[in-house]
């Protein structure tokens, strides 16, 4: 960097007004600069616009060695590397052989059935109740379960390794790492035996090999804890905007718009993967070296008031929401549909419920500079 004087985020504030500060960064100047503990300072690109290019420019690549763990088994390794962590021609061609079974109609086709599990989580629920633990967090890995072929009687180990990919710092993360590729592996090999009507059959019958299909489904299990971060957050949204909350049970049909509306404005992913430049390049004005990190704040440009108006505000009848909460670009949630249909479905179940927060609602966030998820959702039914 060469002489710019950028806003500088201060990463102890993120922990306590993340929207704000990223705000402040992004009124501030196209890029600005956060150092983490024990790391090289990132550029972080605030504003919308400036999010869309820099998320589909060439010179800014995914380094997979940052995902890698030292304390994972080496006959785990392999499976390890997925699509978010793999650039051009190599990304371009596992997507391209996943994306038939990872789109809006086979999402819809499989509404009823998430439809069931919402039911069977929500069922004997009743009083006060914590959302996080009951309905948040089992439901995406069911539906996973139910989306690979996972046996009915393997689903509460399945939800066991949900808990531990979630908090992948935890001591649990290495040694559930060899059970979910075992169950993977066993996944896969009964779909090529036996092909049934779910994603994993669609996936076999793909170019994929065995070790692409296994990768696969740990991603899967890796990426589908996204809905129980945006679920909870969209909750606590309505419950916190009482006014959204009532239109919603008043003109239910504005179900998906809403959707699209809490993830520009309570999705959990604050910042992107981050991406590191392979040259000397400009970015937005900023000179930066060859290597330096660099992510964007998703949460800054889904309230770039250059693009929403009124940005600060939940509006659930927003017409049009294009907004950055499954990113952007070549590295798009490629499981976005099933994260859509997933919430939905949640909340239109909920919503069928009377519900209370039993708590301060500033109380329930997780400190973390790059995702807004809460620690627990307490309500009353």
């Amino acid at each position: 960097m060469f002489g710019v004087l950028m806003y500088e985020i201060d990463l102890a504030a993120t922990m306590g007004d993340p929207f704000g500060v990223y705000g402040q960064a992004r009124e501030a100047g196209p890029v600005a600069v956060l150092r983490m503990p024990g790391a090289p300072e990132w550029m972080v690109v605030t504003r919308y616009d400036d999010i869309r290019a820099a998320l589909t420019d060439p010179r800014l690549e995914i380094r997979s060695e940052s995902f890698m763990r030292p304390d994972v088994p080496d006959d785990c390794l392999p499976y390890m590397r997925t699509m978010s962590e793999m650039n051009g021609a190599e990304h371009a061609r596992l997507r391209k052989a996943a994306a038939p079974a990872f789109t809006p109609r086979r999402a819809e086709a499989f509404r009823a059935r998430i439809t069931e599990i919402v039911v069977r989580l929500l069922g004997p629920l009743d009083g006060e109740t914590d959302l996080i633990p009951a309905v948040t967090r089992p439901l995406p890995m069911d539906v996973i379960c139910a989306l690979v072929g996972i046996p009915d009687d393997d689903r509460d180990q399945w939800r066991a390794y949900g808990l531990v990919v979630d908090t992948p710092g935890g001591p649990g993360f290495a040694a559930a790492i060899p059970g979910i590729m075992a169950g993977a592996k066993a996944a896969v090999a009964r779909r090529r035996a036996e092909p049934g009507d779910d994603l994993l059959s669609d996936l076999t019958a793909s170019e994929l090999t065995d070790q692409e299909l296994v990768t696969m489904v740990w991603h899967l299990v890796l990426a589908g804890q996204t809905p129980t971060n945006l679920i909870a957050n969209a909750v606590l949204a309505l419950l916190t905007h009482p006014e959204q909350l009532a239109m919603l049970r008043v003109r239910p049909g504005l179900m998906p718009r809403a959707v699209e509306e809490l993830t520009r404005f309570c999705g959990p992913t604050m910042l992107s993967i981050p991406r590191y430049a392979r040259e000397p390049m400009d970015l937005c004005g900023v000179e930066i070296a060859a290597g330096t990190p660099v992510t964007c704040a998703l949460v800054g440009g889904n309230r770039d008031p250059r693009v929403f108006d009124a940005p600060e505000e939940l509006d659930v009848t927003r017409e049009r929401a294009p907004h950055l909460g499954f990113a952007h670009g070549p590295h798009f949630c490629v499981g976005a549909s099933i994260a859509r249909v997933t919430t939905q479905v949640a909340l239109t179940e909920l919503l069928k419920r009377d519900l209370e927060l039993t708590a301060d609602p500033a109380t329930l966030r997780t400190p973390d500079p790059g995702t807004y998820r809460l620690t627990s959702l307490p309500v009353r039914l």
